[in-house]
Order: C-alpha cells, then structure tokens, then sequence
C-alpha cells in the first residue's frame, strides 16, 4: 500500500513545481502619451486679457509665444475677438500638466509680471502666484489709502525691491491689489512684511525683521 502512495505524492509535487514555473511574462506597456490619457480629447485654457494689458501683451507676443509653442509643445493663440489668449494640447504635448503650467504663465503675465520674472512658472514646480487686497489687511480711504501704497512702494520702488531682494519673490503692486509671485514659504514672509507696512509700520523696522526672518530661512537650509 505504501509503495502505492508514494510515486502519488511525488506526481502531485512535480506538478505544482510546473505550475508554478509556467508564470506569464510581464506585458511591456509603453508609457501613455498626453493625449491618451485624456482619451484623445484636446483640452483647452483661457486666459482673459485686461484692457490696460493688451499693448504689452502686441510687444511681448514673441517673448510668451516661444516657449509655450516650441518648449512646453502647447498650441496657444489670441482671441481678438473675445480678447482672450486660448491655448490648447497637441499630440506631442510630452505631459499633461503643461497646460496648465503655460496658463498660469499666461495669467501671471496679465496681473503685471514681466516675461522673464513670469517664465519661471514654466521651469520650476514650486512656485505660486498669490493676490490680495490692501482692504482684505485694513479698511483704508482716500489719503490713508495713498499713504500705504506708497509706504509698500518706498521711494523710487525702494522698499518693493528691497522686500523682492530679501525674499527671493517678485511683487507687482497695482493699485490697490497686490500680486506676489514666489515659492510658498517665500510668499508667506513677503505677504507678512507688506501687511506690516499696510497697517503703519516704518520701513526701517520692517528691514530689521525682514533681515532676521531671512537669516532664520537661510539658516535652516
């Protein structure tokens, strides 16, 4: 009986080494192109083009058109129609989020940034357009309204530059609305010392705190 049973269990043995040998191969999918991953759709971007920003935008076409069409591969027109810069993927668009990325560059341009400042959104990851109000800070009218843009200004854009220098962000100031262009932790440190100015404070003590906090940043990387 035991004769019997033996060869029985090496039977089930070879079998399951087989099995287990016989293993498909792994498929070699190619990766998706842009296009593909939208199911072949074209996806589109408008960006609006404000009145006071449409001759700028005659002069520097070239400059905004370049790396959008031949860099990023991403069709980009201008509406006159609608007075909008429209852009849209193509096949060869590499990534999907370049898109993206040129419209936020696009839109960066229309809030006053100049070209060079505004490409950088193209290049790096980390970096953020963010816009508040001088009301959103503090309720001000008439002179004291004009005061404070000049106190963020300073004396022949004194204080602007000095802040974007100490920073490593750019800052536009139109009007009453403010846009700061930067990475996160930078934007947070400009955005504080320009609500300091807002509320009153003196550039000089503005200077001296804004000459710590850098030394704290640059410390820490």
């Amino acid at each position: 009986m035991q004769s019997v049973k033996a060869p029985a269990s090496m039977e089930v043995d070879t079998c399951e080494h087989k099995s287990q040998g016989a293993l498909p191969a792994k498929p070699n999918f190619e990766p998706l192109k842009a296009h593909e991953m939208s199911d072949g759709r074209v996806q589109f971007r408008k960006v609006s083009v404000p009145p006071h920003r449409y001759s700028p935008l005659k002069k520097a076409w070239m400059e905004i058109y370049t790396p959008i069409y031949e860099q990023m591969k991403i069709d980009v027109r201008m509406n006159l129609k609608a007075r909008k810069v429209e852009l849209k993927t193509r096949s060869d668009t590499p990534d999907i989020s370049n898109l993206q990325k040129c419209a936020d560059f696009v839109h960066a341009f229309m809030l006053g940034f100049d070209v060079i400042d505004a490409i950088a959104l193209l290049r790096l990851d980390e970096l953020y357009v963010e816009s508040f109000e001088i009301k959103d800070v503090k309720t001000l009218r008439g002179e004291h309204l004009s005061r404070a843009i000049g106190r963020l200004s300073g004396k022949g854009g004194k204080t602007k530059f000095a802040i974007e220098n100490a920073t490593k962000t750019r800052i536009v100031i139109a009007d009453t609305k403010i846009h700061i262009l930067g990475s996160f932790q930078n934007i947070k440190v400009a955005r504080d010392s320009l609500c300091s100015l807002i509320l009153g404070s003196p550039a000089g003590k503005v200077y001296s705190k804004l000459r710590q906090v850098t030394a704290r940043l640059a410390e820490r990387f």
